[in-house]
């Protein structure tokens, strides 16, 4: 075979060449890299990612969304912390002032407003504050305005008694309280609400948004106030029913003592009334008062405020109202002073009021018992017939006011004061008074008999007696006594229906008279005031009097007083000789007239019993030296009593009235005119004195009296000086006799 000849073909490494280099490392396999291995399949890998991404989502949105609504809290919060101002500012939160009323000792018995005292967490009793936060917030000291337990509890117990989340109980701790109560900083506007009362509502009203503005405002009180400033706000704002604001004024209201001094049991009971102000007030109910004021005791002692042993004490000797609290008297009196005085200063006062008035709670309470034991004793349960009393003193001092059976009222309808209705025949005592100033006297003769009056354009008019008999020639005591109609009406026309209306009207009868015949017989209307108050003209001698109850009115923290009394003894209607004349003839009506039911054993009174047509009001009004005393027994809608006139219940009503306010009182002489018209006699200073037939102001009566008394020795029997007798068939002296007018014009008498 043939050797390859030439340059060999070098193909790769020369042989020469690897032999002269080291081998060559053996060349590392080739390592594949395993895909990993897929677990699951595509669903649950989606579901995954989609978890995933929702959770970032959502996350990434709940923090920002956290930090949005940290700055808008913490905005509001700012904004709310720049506009709250001293704590002592927010104490008050009234509008209008209080009225605070005194009796005649100079003792509370009445509030109208809202009353009010400031008072500091440091000056309240700690029982009682200790009460407020084991009922409103127990948690108080321990969270920042909020508390998300207390919220979530709330829900909890609104879901399982079936209401809504946020219906019923909320949750609220004290703080988110006093936001409410301060209206989350609104003030009250007077073109945007039509009252104080419905702004308060808007104020206190839930929903979804205002809870959620309580958040920022508590925080802001919270950041603004100490604890115990936001409690001392709490307690001074709070309405604690009976018209107290604040927890000083309510203890003052209910317990008549300083909030720094009440006990276990009276501080269980005033927080107790948070829940529902009105409804367990205990001047509405003081047993349902107890009972609540007893589960706050238990919720005391929980919270380790009170041992089991004070628990168990404060529950035997519970809370009991002060004297004037428990009374509940003179509801209509203080709303007859209230609507009798300037509204500025009362019923629309913005300042802190304090009245004087003349009531005097014993005669209160004395004829409200003696009310209801007639009632009780007399009436049927069913009855829904109504009265009203009035008591006064003859000056117009008014000392007590019933207007209706309910005499634990008030604002309620006042009978006494604001019903006009027809007097029937307590009118006719005027139509006398005019006859005697005219110079009749109570021995005068009047006839009784059938009588037709031809009213010009209308109908004749023929009265009637009660008993439909006629008496014949019958004395004027005789007439008024047995209150005889014909007669009445007769001596009327005869002195002249304007003499009457002069005289009805200027003793007091302020309600339009009519001008018709039937004057005299109580045709015309007057309210159970008016007429008590006319009456207490002729027990005073013939003086008008004005009625009234408000002695003194002065601004808290006055020194001076802002109005003084506004009624009282007036001008002279009749002569004092008249008065007397006229009272003797209307003590004979209850002696052995038509009010005999009136009678007071040996003690000396007179009135005058008053029956409508169609029995629709009865009367009877009378006084004894003491008191003037009215009475009014009727139906509202007019519906006519069955049975009943003046000398029946409404004479019996009278006498248990005078009988319980007069007792322990000495039995004093009224003073009248004897019978034969010889003299007056007076004993309102117990010494008799002896007048003239002429005015009891006429100087010459004066000298002449001072003189006989000076000869009459103090306890001697009574002078008396006849005076000259006028001619006709009056056998009494009379005043417009010709000495006495000749005497009076000299001296400048009336």
């Amino acid at each position: 075979m043939k050797r390859p000849t030439g340059t060999p073909k070098r193909t790769g490494r020369s042989p020469v060449a690897d032999k002269r280099t080291a081998p060559a490392e053996p060349k590392s396999p080739v390592r594949r890299h395993k895909a990993p291995v897929r677990r699951g399949n595509v669903v649950v890998r989606t579901i995954a990612g989609t978890v995933g991404l929702i959770w970032r989502i959502v996350w990434g949105s709940m923090w920002r969304l956290a930090m949005v609504m940290a700055l808008i809290i913490g905005g509001a919060t700012a904004y709310f912390y720049a506009g709250l101002p001293e704590p002592q500012a927010l104490f008050d939160a009234r509008a209008r002032g209080s009225v605070t009323m005194l009796d005649a000792d100079g003792k509370v018995f009445a509030w109208r407003g809202e009353t009010y005292g400031a008072v500091t967490s440091d000056k309240i009793a700690p029982v009682l504050k200790e009460a407020v936060i084991s009922t409103e917030d127990r948690r108080f000291y321990r969270h920042f305005g909020v508390s998300p337990r207390g919220i979530a509890s709330a829900i909890k117990i609104n879901l399982a008694e079936g209401r809504g989340p946020l219906e019923g109980n909320g949750g609220s701790t004290i703080t988110q309280q006093v936001a409410k109560l301060l209206c989350l900083g609104e003030t009250f506007d007077p073109i945007r609400w039509k009252n104080e009362a419905e702004f308060e509502q808007d104020c206190r009203g839930g929903g979804i948004w205002r809870k959620i503005k309580e958040v920022p405002f508590a925080f802001a009180l919270e950041a603004k106030y100490s604890k115990d400033e936001i409690l001392s706000i709490y307690m001074n704002r709070s309405y604690m029913g009976g018209g107290s604001r604040g927890f000083e004024a309510a203890s003052q209201r209910y317990f008549n003592k300083h909030a720094s001094e009440v006990n276990a049991a009276e501080s269980a009971m005033l927080a107790g009334l948070l829940q529902a102000p009105s409804y367990f007030a205990p001047t509405a109910n003081l047993q349902r008062s107890r009972e609540r004021a007893n589960v706050v005791l238990g919720l005391m002692g929980e919270e380790g405020y009170l041992t089991p042993d004070e628990v168990a004490q404060a529950r035997a000797n519970p809370a009991s109202l002060s004297q004037a609290a428990e009374a509940r008297a003179g509801g209509y009196f203080a709303d007859w002073v209230m609507e009798s005085g300037p509204g500025f200063l009362t019923s629309e006062t913005t300042e802190d009021v304090t009245i004087r008035t003349t009531f005097d709670p014993r005669i209160q309470t004395a004829a409200e018992r003696a009310l209801k034991r007639i009632f009780d004793e007399k009436v049927s349960d069913n009855s829904k017939a109504e009265a009203a009393v009035v008591v006064m003193s003859a000056d117009g001092a008014v000392r007590a006011i019933i207007g209706g059976r309910d005499s634990i009222v008030n604002g309620a309808f006042n009978r006494a004061v604001q019903a006009k209705r027809q007097t029937g025949s307590s009118f006719k005592p005027f139509v006398y008074a005019a006859a005697l100033e005219a110079g009749y006297g109570p021995g005068d003769r009047i006839e009784d008999g059938p009588l037709t009056i031809r009213i010009p354009g209308g109908r004749p008019w023929s009265p009637q007696n009660y008993t439909r008999r006629y008496y014949g020639n019958v004395t004027l005591t005789t007439a008024l006594k047995q209150s005889l109609n014909t007669a009445t009406i007769r001596l009327q026309e005869t002195v002249g229906r304007d003499a009457v209306r002069r005289i009805a009207h200027d003793f007091g009868i302020v309600s339009n008279l009519t001008t018709s015949p039937s004057l005299g017989l109580g045709a015309s209307e007057a309210t159970l005031m008016e007429l008590t108050g006319a009456y207490a003209g002729i027990r005073n001698g013939g003086t008008s009097v004005a009625p009234y109850g408000l002695i003194e009115l002065r601004i808290a923290g006055d020194d001076q007083p802002l109005m003084g009394q506004s009624g009282g003894m007036g001008a002279r209607v009749i002569s004092q000789r008249a008065a007397g004349q006229l009272i003797y003839m209307m003590q004979q009506v209850i002696d052995s007239g038509t009010g005999t039911r009136a009678k007071m054993g040996t003690r000396p009174v007179a009135g005058k019993t008053g029956t409508t047509s169609s029995y629709r009001d009865a009367w009877f009004v009378g006084f004894s030296e003491q008191y003037v005393v009215g009475v009014w027994m009727g139906y509202d809608d007019n519906t006519p009593l069955k049975g009943v006139t003046g000398g029946g219940l409404p004479a019996e009503i009278w006498q248990a009235v005078m009988t319980d306010i007069h007792e322990g009182l000495p039995e004093l002489p009224l003073s009248t005119v004897s019978p034969d018209g010889s003299g007056i006699l007076l004993s309102n200073d117990g010494a008799p004195r002896v007048v003239t037939s002429g005015s009891a102001d006429d100087p010459l009566a004066a000298a002449l009296a001072g003189a006989v008394n000076s000869a009459n020795p103090a306890g001697g029997a009574p002078t008396q000086v006849t005076a000259p007798q006028t001619p006709g068939d009056s056998s009494t002296a009379s005043s417009d006799d010709a000495l006495s007018r000749a005497l009076n014009g000299i001296l400048g008498g009336n």
